[in-house]
C-alpha cells in the first residue's frame, strides 16, 4: 500500500498470471463519444437550415403511432413544463449533478493524491472555482436580463441602432404592449420583453440578456474550468500511480498465449477494473469538458463579434429572404441581415462586461 491509503497494484495480481483479454469497451467509449460531438455539430447545422424541425416533425408522426395517447400528452405536459414555464427543475438537477461530481471527487480522488503528496493548492483548485461558479450561476439566476417596462421604455429605444431587417422601427410587442427596442424580443416562458435577449437558459431558470451576459458568460467558463480541472487531476494521479507501480514494464498473455508488453488499450483497462469509479468519473468530467468547451467558444465568439445566440440563430440569409414579416415586392432585391453593432473585440467585450457604462454614454 502508498502511504498506507492508496491500493496498490500488486505484482501477484499483474496480468501475466492470467489470461486477460484485451478491452473493447474503449473503443466503444471513443466511438460514442464522437458520436455525441459530430451529433451536437450536426444539431447546430441542422437548426440554422430548419432541417431539424422536419426530422423532429417525422419522428413525431412515427411515435404517434407507437405510443399511446394518454400518454403522449402526459409527455407533452410535463415537456411544456420543463422548457415553456419558469421553474426550478433543472436548477435543482444542475446542484445534484455537481453534488455527486464533487462528492466523488473528494471521496475517491483526494485522499489519494494527498498519499502521493500532491500540491494542496493544486487539489483544491476544484473547490475554489466550484465557490466562484456558484456565485455566478446564481447571479445569473437573480439578476434582472434586461426586462422593457413602461419606465424604461424610450430609454432603451435609443440605445441600439435599428437595422430595418431584423429589427424595423416602430414594432409592438403584441402581447407587452411595447414598443420594441433594437435587438430585444419578447420571451414566451417568462412572459416579458428583455433588452438585448440572447436565450432563455432553463438551467438557470432565466433569460440571459443586457444585464446578466457577463454573469453567464463568467458562470460558463468557471464550470467548464472546474471540470477540466477535475479530468487534469484525475489523468495525472492514474499517470503517476502507474509510474510508482512500474505496472508499464509489466507483461501479460494475450489470446494467442503469446507474452505481450503492456500497451495504452490494456492499461486503461487494468485501471478500469481497479479503479473503475475514478475512471468512469474521469470519462464524465472529459465528456463535459469537450461540451461545456465548445459551447463556451461559441459563446465567446458571439461576444467577441457582439452577437446574440438569437441573432445568430436568426442570421441565415435564408430566413430573411422568406421572412413573412418582410414582405417585399417581387422586384425588390431581398435583404440581407448585417451585424452593424459590432465596434471592435474591446469595445464588444466592454458593452457586455460593463454594461451601465455603455447605457451612461448612450444617454448622453
Amino acid at each position: 500500500m502508498f502511504g498506507g491509503g492508496i491500493p496498490e497494484l500488486p505484482a501477484e495480481n499483474y496480468p501475466n498470471k492470467r489470461n486477460i483479454p484485451r478491452m473493447d469497451f474503449l473503443f466503444l467509449f471513443l466511438f460514442y463519444l464522437a458520436s455525441v460531438l459530430i451529433g451536437v455539430v450536426l444539431i447546430c447545422i441542422c437548426s440554422k437550415t430548419h432541417c431539424l424541425k422536419g426530422l423532429v416533425g417525422r419522428g413525431t408522426q412515427v411515435f404517434s403511432y407507437i405510443i399511446p395517447e394518454c400518454l403522449q400528452r402526459a409527455m407533452l405536459k410535463l415537456l411544456h413544463y420543463l422548457f415553456h414555464t419558469r421553474n426550478h427543475t433543472f436548477i435543482i438537477l444542475h446542484l445534484i449533478l455537481q453534488g455527486m461530481i464533487y462528492t466523488e471527487y473528494t471521496w475517491e480522488i483526494l485522499g489519494y493524491c494527498q498519499e502521493l503528496e500532491f500540491s494542496l493548492y493544486y487539489l483544491l483548485l476544484p473547490y475554489l472555482l466550484l465557490i466562484v461558479n456558484l456565485i455566478f450561476f446564481t447571479l445569473s439566476c437573480v439578476t434582472n436580463p434586461g426586462t422593457i417596462t413602461k419606465a424604461n421604455e424610450l430609454l432603451l429605444l435609443q440605445v441600439y441602432e435599428f437595422d430595418e431587417v431584423m429589427f424595423p422601427k416602430n414594432m409592438k410587442c403584441s402581447t407587452c404592449d411595447l414598443r420594441k427596442p433594437a435587438r430585444s424580443k419578447h420571451c414566451s416562458v417568462c412572459n416579458r420583453c428583455v433588452h438585448r435577449f440572447d436565450h432563455h437558459c432553463v438551467w438557470v431558470n432565466n433569460c440571459i440578456g443586457a444585464w446578466n451576459t457577463r454573469y453567464f458568460l463568467l458562470y460558463l467558463l468557471t464550470l467548464t474550468t472546474s471540470a477540466a480541472t477535475m479530468a487534469v487531476v484525475s489523468t495525472v494521479f492514474l499517470v503517476q500511480l502507474v509510474v510508482v507501480s512500474d505496472f508499464y514494464l509489466e507483461t501479460y498473455v494475450d489470446d494467442l498465449g503469446h507474452f505481450q508488453v503492456v500497451d495504452t488499450v490494456f492499461l486503461i483497462q487494468y485501471l478500469f477494473l481497479t479503479f473503475p469509479r475514478i475512471v468512469f468519473l474521469l470519462g464524465f468530467v472529459m465528456v463535459l469538458t469537450f461540451l461545456l468547451g465548445g459551447y463556451l467558444c461559441f459563446a465567446l465568439y458571439l461576444a467577441a463579434t457582439n452577437q446574440t445566440t438569437n441573432e445568430w440563430y436568426k442570421g441565415d440569409r435564408a430566413w430573411y429572404q422568406h421572412c413573412p414579416y418582410m414582405a417585399q415586392p417581387p422586384s425588390a432585391e431581398p435583404q440581407v441581415y448585417q451585424n452593424i453593432h459590432s465596434h471592435g473585440l474591446w469595445s464588444n467585450l466592454r458593452e457586455i462586461f460593463l454594461p451601465a457604462a455603455h447605457y451612461e454614454r448612450k444617454k448622453k
